[in-house]
């Protein structure tokens, strides 16, 4: 009996362990990635991990804006699966080594360049036999019967294309060339090197002037037959043929050499048993995901905050190897000692809210990336604008590097040389580039000598201020006082007869014509933007904007005007990047992201509250048109992970965060220390948009703002919710 008993204990224990197991949220479940794959998000649908160096996803054969991603939802060819893609950016690359299952027999036509090549051999497929979800992705072609599937993990694609039986030649092509007209070519090559695996490279130049990619592919079968050939434009194709109608394949990619390649295959958790590595991925995205636990909300709100929360975590992405080597910005090859390298930093963007999210849920990874950001620093003797792929491709504006930097610095993240960082921030502050020589030392840039004249100065006085915050905390009085009044430029482009910035030129005189809802592509003084969209680019000192303005009343009678012009936007060539209008307001764009939070200084939080449910509930959807404009690697989701949580860190470097309203009954928020911060949402439902008042650890806020200090200490931040509008905080003002 005794034996019996403890047999029952046993069976007891198990079944218990696997209750608990089975009871674990499957918050990867709760995903829609096609969400942003139509309209303008320019999202992928396909397989990646968790900032992993590889973005396995299919490539339809149409090109355009709307596939900058490679794909987009309204079509339904596949040209490849290539290894690397951008997450909604606005401009393309990437692409590279693309792979293409056929049955035909592969032949080629002498001269063909690489797309009439492969224009023989293209998938096509019904929407309904598409399947995807974070780390898998599947695709059965309606024209040959093939069903491809896809996973990854941190740094291997893994394929599996099950051929149809006796249906033809069971081919796997690797195409070197077919990069959608975003890039060219410099230099490709393939090489079998054994039966069962071969190896080559693809450099380019396009948005990436100087990328490379090593890669080596291993297959689960051995090859019967091969052709290697270059297309008539010079792009190095190779078809291999197989025997088995299952073939599974894994590829490693590298920057450096195809050795570091094969390593970061042997060195990974990749296997050909593609349900394994399937479940393990499947795995790492719960387990990042879970950092966020909301409880309370309804499933369609599930699907789009998880959703919107895997969208942070695809950019930036791993850049170095397996041994920490990684192609530098110089072209040399370089080893990241005691971190990890990353690329994909599209700053212009993210240092508004995806970076500063980081800062609470995944300090290691921040130190990192600061550490990333400084290496590029350490090579080219100045911060990159927008990092990819170990180049500086210069595209937007500002010098937001130095936003990230000084917010880890400020938010005491990381254990990255401060000193050095310094350094690198000031020094990129007061290079002549991109007219800040002007910006430096005449406190304006001319619109007659420098395009986007308004913008780049805007975003330079942003960036500013974040110096003069590390000078002050590391006690460099002088730089301080310096960087603090450059901070302050904003003020030489307000014009108080039309109550706007406005471009300068040279001698002074104002840039004529002036309309502020205009919008022009090229030639203009605002970056994809309106007079009317920049005038609130002052997140560093929005007192001294009010103060421009008028005065309390005037500023939100403004913004007012803003929020209701009924032609928000004028111009022939606007550019297709502002989108998500309300009134002037363009929320598909970033450079207006704070504006609503605006009204909280103005002490009219309500309408802050207001205007937060009107963009949660309008421009987020479960569809793949669910974004109202580009993704932008992480910063549209980012705001929306925020603002649904309660706050919204309207000037990054300064460690505050502005208080919202929050969008589910229940947060809990894993902090990288171990701590949990909870947001409760008192009275939550029923309309009721606005808050009354807030509570953060049970006694009542007379600021609008909690600091990331107190989010780090753990703890209950506590709204209570009302149908009514309220001035939530001044009411206590006199309490101070």
């Amino acid at each position: 009996m005794k034996y019996i008993w403890l047999s029952a204990l046993s069976l007891l224990t198990l079944f218990s362990c696997v209750s608990t197991d089975q009871t674990q949220e499957d918050y990867a479940s709760k995903v829609n990635v096609f969400i942003g794959t139509g309209g303008h998000g320019h999202t992928f649908p396909g397989a990646a991990f968790p900032y992993g160096q590889i973005q396995l996803s299919p490539d339809n054969v149409t090109g355009g804006w709307d596939w900058c991603s490679g794909y987009h939802d309204s079509d339904s060819t596949v040209v490849g699966f290539s290894h690397l893609h951008l997450s909604g950016t606005g401009i393309g690359d990437l692409y590279d080594i693309s792979v293409l299952p056929t049955i035909k027999k592969v032949e080629y036509r002498e001269g063909d360049d690489n797309a009439a090549f492969i224009s023989n051999y293209i998938g096509t497929y019904d929407k309904e036999d598409e399947k995807a979800s974070p780390g898998y992705y599947g695709v059965r072609f309606n024209n040959s019967g093939i069903k491809a599937e896809l996973t990854t993990t941190k740094r291997v694609g893994v394929h599996r294309y099950s051929f149809p039986k006796h249906q033809g030649n069971n081919t796997i092509i690797f195409n070197l060339g077919y990069a959608k007209n975003w890039d060219a070519t410099v230099k490709t090559a393939i090489t079998e090197e054994s039966p069962t695996q071969i190896s080559g490279y693809r450099w380019s130049t396009g948005w990436a002037k100087d990328q490379r990619v090593y890669f080596v592919a291993q297959f689960s079968a051995p090859i019967i037959a091969k052709q290697v050939f270059e297309t008539g434009d010079n792009q190095a194709v190779g078809a291999f043929e197989f025997k088995q109608s299952e073939v599974v394949v894994k590829v490693g990619i590298s920057s450096v050499s195809k050795m570091n390649a094969e390593e970061n295959i042997t060195t990974d958790n990749a296997t050909f048993n593609f349900e394994e590595t399937q479940k393990f991925t499947h795995e790492q995205w719960n387990k990042s995901l879970s950092k966020i636990h909301i409880n309370g909300a309804s499933a369609n709100t599930d699907t789009i905050f998880y959703t919107a929360l895997y969208h942070t975590m695809i950019a930036p992405a791993l850049f170095s190897d397996q041994n920490g080597q990684y192609k530098a910005p110089n072209g040399q090859n370089k080893v990241a000692e005691g971190y990890n390298r990353y690329t994909v930093f599209s700053l212009w963007d993210t240092y508004r809210s995806l970076h500063p999210l980081m800062t609470i849920t995944d300090e290691k990874r921040v130190n990192d990336m600061v550490r990333s950001l400084l290496d590029h620093y350490e090579t080219m003797g100045f911060l990159p604008v927008w990092e990819l792929e170990g180049n500086d491709n210069g595209c937007m504006v500002g010098n937001h590097a130095i936003s990230v930097i000084a917010e880890a610095i400020m938010k005491d993240i990381g254990d990255f040389d401060r000193e050095e960082a310094y350094q690198a921030m000031k020094k990129s502050s007061l290079i002549d580039r991109r007219g800040m020589g002007y910006h430096n030392k005449i406190g304006y840039i001319p619109s007659d000598k420098e395009n986007e004249a308004v913008a780049k100065s805007l975003e330079y006085s942003v960036d500013d201020w974040a110096v003069a915050a590390v000078a002050k905390k590391l006690g460099y009085k002088e730089d301080y006082q310096y960087f603090i009044k450059r901070a302050n430029n904003f003020e030489n482009y307000f014009n108080k007869e039309t109550g706007f910035f406005r471009g300068k030129n040279a001698d002074g005189s104002w840039v004529t014509p002036f309309v502020p809802t205009e919008s022009r592509h090229r030639d203009n003084d605002y970056t994809e933007g309106t007079a009317w969209q920049y005038l609130w680019l002052v997140p560093q000192n929005p007192q001294k904007l009010i103060s421009l303005l008028g005065g309390e009343k005037p500023f939100v009678e403004k913004l007012d005007t803003f929020f209701s012009l009924k032609e928000g936007i004028t111009g022939e060539h606007a550019s297709p990047d502002i989108s998500g209008l309300i009134g002037g307001y363009a929320h598909g764009n970033e450079p207006g992201h704070h504006t609503i939070y605006l009204y909280n200084i103005a002490n009219r939080p309500d309408k802050t509250q207001s205007l937060i449910h009107k963009v949660i509930n309008e421009m987020y959807h479960n569809n793949p048109d669910g974004i109202s404009g580009n993704e932008d690697c992480g910063q549209m989701s980012a705001w929306y992970i925020l603002s649904s949580i309660g706050i919204y860190p309207m000037n990054p470097a300064s460690g505050q965060y502005q208080l919202g309203a929050p969008n589910v009954p229940e947060i809990t928020i894993n902090l990288t220390n171990h701590k949990t911060f909870n947001v409760v949402a008192d009275n939550f439902g029923n309309n009721n948009i606005y808050v009354d008042h807030v509570e953060l650890n049970g006694k009542r806020l007379n600021r609008s703002f909690i600091t990331h200090k107190e989010i780090k200490k753990g703890g209950e931040l506590k709204f209570y919710m009302s149908s009514v509008p309220s001035n939530t905080f001044k009411k206590l003002e006199n309490n101070n």
